[in-house]
């Protein structure tokens, strides 16, 4: 039976004990649920990036280190799945901490195209929810995943370069180039 990349990320928290182990949730309902707590459920992009021929053979393990970013960014900005905390303050830490564990596992794999991608990820979902745009960073993350999982593309560097300047058309960039599979990873 495959475990999926939630409940080995619970598992690693767990296992690496200390502050980070106590905040661990159980399964929480509101998994399902999407960035801002509605019933219909998301894709996560640990998933996307974990269906993409530029992590075949190492699928699981890009699951979770991804999943490990993208609740670093939930504990920031949205409804986390797997960490639970009562303090804002104490949920930036959090969130922190995930990113970190998820860019070390990244770095030990030596993939710097996906660290580099994950980095403009989490950076330009970070201005998107700074101008209270919450549909675009959902987008900025279905493009990134695709990026990290089929390869980047210039459709992808385009809309990223939409994104940074604040063009209104950088969220159609993005969603193209969530739906785009570039012909080589």
């Amino acid at each position: 039976m495959r475990i999926d990349g939630l409940e080995r990320l619970r598992g690693l928290l767990r296992d690496e004990g200390g502050l980070m182990a106590t905040l661990v949730s159980p399964v929480p309902e509101e998994a399902a649920a999407g960035i801002d707590g509605c019933n219909e459920p998301r894709t996560s992009p640990a998933v996307l990036v974990a269906g993409g021929p530029r992590v075949s053979g190492r699928a699981e393990e890009y699951e979770l280190l991804v999943e490990a970013i993208y609740e670093g960014y939930l504990l920031h900005y949205g409804v986390p799945r797997v960490v639970r905390v009562g303090e804002a303050d104490l949920g930036l830490l959090a969130g922190d901490r995930l990113y970190a564990i998820g860019l070390a596992r990244l770095v030990a794999l030596g993939d710097t195209i996906a660290v580099a991608e994950l980095a403009d990820t989490i950076t330009l979902s970070a201005l998107a929810q700074g101008a209270g745009d919450h549909a675009l960073a959902e987008a900025v993350w279905a493009a990134g995943a695709r990026a990290v999982g089929w390869g980047t593309s210039e459709i992808h560097r385009r809309a990223k370069d939409l994104v940074c300047a604040g063009a209104p058309e950088g969220i159609e960039a993005m969603r193209t180039s969530a739906a785009a599979i570039p012909a080589s990873p």
